[in-house]
């Protein structure tokens, strides 16, 4: 009998991504997991409506079995059987009327589906920029083509966009069967190219996202960082402000955002997204915070040895550190102090597909 991981959700971060980290290995793993204590710490404990959705899409990938799959559950017992590839709509708003982030329902979804059989075409629903989540442009244009380099084909596109609190945006995807990942070497930092700096507004004046757009091309021109700019008006249901910073160096990308809000002054979304860029781009490292918690899961996966050297040590990254590692029973090291630069070691185990 496989043996059962069981997993205390309130460890190190304590939020969300033990839940999604948990089950994706689980279900690659064919292990059975039971986690208690899910986000204990929060405000609101227990499972939202987007770790709902998330459980929900991997019991259907999985055709397995759940207990405690209910808006607010602190224990969870996950049973996975065979996963599946194909056609699939996964809702955010019919677990709850909310903007719960389509990026993190992606997160939980696509290692899975990177080992399923066949190719996956997914609609997303939900909230597609919303406050600490990964927005979809961040997925498109870091995540994804950084995974394309270890070998895993996916895509994803926003197709209306999904703002606090309506929601209502809808993003599409494709996840390709990966067969083996191969190992990523992403310790040194080629030079800068050029920052893409989009700035965008839903059913607002677009002189506010022209204001957004001035305040960043100021400041990173001051800087001395070549630039692209575009300004636009984003189709949605609801009513939002969005700056993303996308930095190309090389082949290594990073990817900082920011969100308006009643109140918020356009230049201090601006502001928000251009301190998060300069203060990478100023420790030389390769991987930005968000991209090297998402990177560890995949490379506990691949095959041989994979290193990286990150901007910042964040308590999401040592938690998938720990928790990826000790499922995957793969080494993973972290060196460098919380909140400073650091380098990441991982020895993957060249997870394969099991056929039949």
């Amino acid at each position: 009998m496989t043996s059962k991981v069981v997993l205390d959700g309130s460890r190190g971060e304590g939020g969300g991504q033990i839940l999604r980290t948990g089950m994706a290995l689980c279900a690659l793993m064919g292990r059975p997991l039971e986690i208690v204590r899910i986000r204990a710490g929060r405000r609101k404990p227990g499972l939202a409506a987007q770790h709902l959705t998330g459980v929900r899409a991997l019991v259907e990938i999985t055709g397995g079995a759940v207990e405690g799959a209910a808006l607010g559950s602190q224990t969870l017992r996950f049973s996975p059987g065979a996963i599946r590839g194909g056609t699939y709509t996964f809702d955010v708003s019919e677990a709850q009327a909310s903007a719960g982030s389509v990026g993190m329902l992606f997160q939980a979804v696509a290692p899975v589906l990177a080992y399923a059989p066949e190719p996956s075409h997914l609609t997303l629903k939900g909230g597609t920029h919303v406050r600490w989540a990964p927005p979809v442009p961040y997925l498109k244009e870091v995540l994804l083509p950084t995974l394309n380099r270890m070998g895993l084909e996916a895509r994803i596109e926003t197709g209306t966009w999904g703002w606090y609190p309506e929601g209502g945006g809808v993003a599409r995807a494709e996840v390709r069967p990966a067969g083996t990942l191969g190992g990523i070497d992403l310790t040194a930092r080629p030079d800068l190219e050029r920052v893409d700096l989009f700035s965008a507004v839903s059913n607002l004046p677009v002189t506010i996202a022209r204001r957004q757009q001035d305040r960043a091309q100021r400041r990173l021109r001051d800087a001395g960082l070549p630039l692209r700019v575009e300004t636009f008006r984003a189709p949605s249901p609801g009513k939002g402000t969005f700056v993303f910073l996308l930095a190309h160096y090389g082949a290594v990308r990073a990817g900082f955002s920011a969100l308006g809000e009643l109140g918020k002054p356009a230049e201090q979304v601006a502001d928000e997204a251009v301190d998060a860029l300069l203060a990478h781009h100023a420790t030389g490292q390769a991987v930005d915070p968000h991209l090297a918690d998402q990177l560890v899961l995949y490379l506990t996966l691949a095959e041989g040895r994979s290193a990286f050297a990150a901007s910042q040590v964040t308590q999401h990254l040592l938690t998938v550190a720990e928790v990826a590692g000790e499922i995957a029973d793969a080494k993973v090291v972290v060196e460098g102090d919380l909140g400073g630069p650091g380098r990441v070691m991982v020895e993957g185990i060249g997870f394969r597909r099991q056929e039949g």
